[in-house]
């Protein structure tokens, strides 16, 4: 995934430009660069650096940024490795066109060998050198303006595209299209300026009106001009400006050291706001009730569901795995959780009766979204559950509810989790009481409960300062090991990927119980474990697992329940998690796991919000 940033109107466009792209900075951070056309002369100049928008920055330090039109770009690589040469802006032979690009280009030998039979050359090992340059040749054989070449050349690729272009003997226009990759254009009312970007973020500091680009459309961005939109068959199309409403503090690291520390520190209030006008005092009876209206405008096909499929990746695919213990244990419906990569290749049995629910933070997921996409030419209803407002996959779905977190920064997932799990939590109930499956005494007991979790989440999060003094002691460790029961798998499994991803350090999660079948040959006195005691019906049998490991020089932390005073005696650490229903324990003892895993990577001098290799959102296969 990478970050696109376009530009055009009266400001300078090269401050929009670098702003924006630190915004988008969590999409790609192995290189980065821009183009800017000089109101002047209309002299193109381009500026590429290897490694962050600092980076780029420096390079662009004391160098001619003037100018009102621009196109800039943050990569992260998948067609040859990080360099000055491989990064975006990609130039076109004459020098006239520039390109920024985020996708995968996937018939780009092809059409590479045969631009190089007709004269072109190539500098970079990237699919988007070879775009920029079959635009050109498309605006030379048909002799037409930039929009039209682009129109055209899209026409003849195969793959996944989101583009800026900018010809310099255009100075006063912009292209873009689109195709399994988003772009947002941000409009003002007399059309003096346009803002483009890969999401809102870098747009909604100037305007809040956004058109979010359907597949295989094309953007004609005039200065002066209103914004024109056509398919790839050069029919124009209609428009939708979307309003959209993006606190902007949620973007700014607001005296934390990282966006992850944030994020995690948001938790108790992005919960309240997931529930807010969801979660209400019933006006008869003064019993909570959860209304989504999602559940109830899909009241008859929800209840005819025969089975349900959630799709989803990474730690999404945890939360399914919670969502499908909620939905089965109150609406007694069968539930799968697919990892949606697998799912969309395995030639799935899907029945017009099914449902699929993809989950997603950013909603633009490339597998995901092909899962889905797959399951509504099969005639299934598909109820998404994303972050991301007028993301690819909140339009593709019939319906849905939004998390409601505000946008995630750091590229470890936390605060995305928890509000996934509320969601969930709150579609179980309302699909559970239309069903009759759920007891009205449990019912409101577990929304009642519900209600308490931020605040339970700000107790845990005051042990912050231990969560640090603890974590200095594992950083040593080369390889963890997490162990949970019930609903405290899939956290086991979530702390091990939190681990991995922002520490390097190899984790694995199990279920506690199958720690005997392979797992405890690995224990030892050098094995950190980490036990998920908290909150489970079968707590004598955790006991007896912590036993199992403690026999064998293990070293535990133990996350127990306040005032578990037989684990307390049996552990040297432990974590303090409040009391809660078993079916909302992974909105607690997920907290600690999100700290434990922060410290030690800052502990380890890492980059916590930008591990290597990783971006926020996979948006290519």
């Amino acid at each position: 995934m990478c970050g696109i940033v376009g530009y055009i109107g009266t400001k300078r466009s090269y401050p929009i430009l670098m702003k924006g792209l630190h915004r988008l900075e969590y999409r790609g951070y192995d290189s980065a660069g821009c183009a800017l056309i000089s109101d002047e002369d209309n002299n193109l100049h381009v500026y590429k650096a290897k490694g962050k928008v600092s980076d780029l920055e420096a390079t662009a330090n004391e160098k001619d940024t003037t100018g009102t039109l621009g196109i800039a770009h943050t990569r992260w690589a998948t067609h040859g490795i990080p360099s000055e040469v491989n990064a975006h802006p990609h130039i076109s032979e004459s020098g006239n066109i520039t390109l920024v690009h985020n996708g995968i280009i996937e018939n780009y030998v092809t059409l590479r060998e045969q631009l190089k039979k007709r004269g072109f050359t190539f500098h970079s090992e990237t699919d988007t050198e070879v775009l920029v340059q079959l635009i050109e040749y498309t605006q030379n054989k048909l002799g037409c303006g930039l929009g039209n070449a682009v129109r055209n050349a899209l026409r003849l690729v195969v793959g996944a595209y989101a583009i800026a272009v900018i010809d310099k003997r255009h100075p006063d226009q912009l292209v873009a299209a689109r195709k399994s990759s988003p772009l947002a254009v941000g409009v003002v009312e007399d059309n003096s300026e346009f803002f483009l970007a890969s999401d809102a973020s870098p747009i909604v500091e100037y305007t809040n009106q956004i058109v979010y680009l359907k597949d295989e459309e094309v953007a004609i961005i005039q200065r002066n001009h209103p914004l024109k939109v056509y398919n790839l068959k050069g029919t124009e199309a209609d428009t939708e400006v979307k309003e959209v409403d993006l606190d902007l503090s949620m973007l700014d690291h607001e005296g934390y050291p990282h966006f992850m520390l944030k994020e995690i520190f948001d938790q108790p209030n992005v919960l309240k706001d997931c529930m807010r006008g969801r979660v209400v005092e019933s006006p008869y009876s003064h019993a909570p009730q959860v209304i989504l209206s999602a559940v109830t405008n899909n009241r008859r096909q929800l209840l005819r569901a025969r089975r349900i499929v959630i799709v989803s990746c990474g730690t999404s695919w945890h939360a399914g795995l919670i969502g499908k213990q909620l939905i089965e244990h109150f609406c007694r419906i069968p539930v799968e959780v697919a990892y949606a990569s697998e799912f969309r290749y395995s030639e799935p049995v899907i029945e017009h009766d099914d449902v699929i629910i993809p989950i997603s933070q950013s909603g633009e997921t490339a597998d995901t979204l092909a899962a889905i996409q797959l399951a509504k030419q099969q005639g299934a209803l598909v109820y998404g559950i994303v972050n991301g407002v007028g993301s690819s996959i909140a339009r593709e779905s019939d319906t849905g509810t939004y998390i409601h977190v505000g946008p995630e920064i750091g590229v470890a997932s936390t605060k995305a989790f928890t509000g996934q799990v509320t969601v969930l939590t709150m579609l179980a109930l309302a699909l559970g009481m239309i069903k009759g499956t759920v007891e009205q005494d449990e019912y409101e007991a577990t929304i009642r409960e519900l209600q308490l979790i931020p605040t339970k989440i700000e107790k845990i999060l005051l042990q912050n300062d231990k969560i640090k003094n603890l974590a200095s002691i594992f950083t040593y460790a080369k390889n963890f090991l997490y162990l949970g029961r019930g609903y405290n798998y899939p956290v086991a499994l979530e702390g091990a990927l939190k681990l991995k991803e922002i520490s390097y350090i190899h984790a694995e999660g199990y279920p506690a119980a199958e720690m005997k079948h392979g797992p405890i040959a690995l224990i030892d006195e050098e094995m950190p474990v980490v036990f998920l005691t908290n909150h489970h019906r079968r707590y004598q049998k955790v006991i007896s697992n912590l036993q199992e490991v403690i026999s064998r020089h293990g070293r535990i932390l133990a996350i127990i329940e306040e005032g578990d005073e037989q684990v307390k005696n049996m552990v040297t650490d432990f974590i303090e998690v409040p009391s809660t229903l078993s079916c909302l324990a992974p909105l607690l003892s997920v907290i600690p796991l999100q700290l434990l895993s922060y410290h030690i990577a800052v502990a380890r001098g890492l980059n916590v919000d930008q591990p290597r290799n990783l971006a926020k959102s996979v948006t290519v296969e």
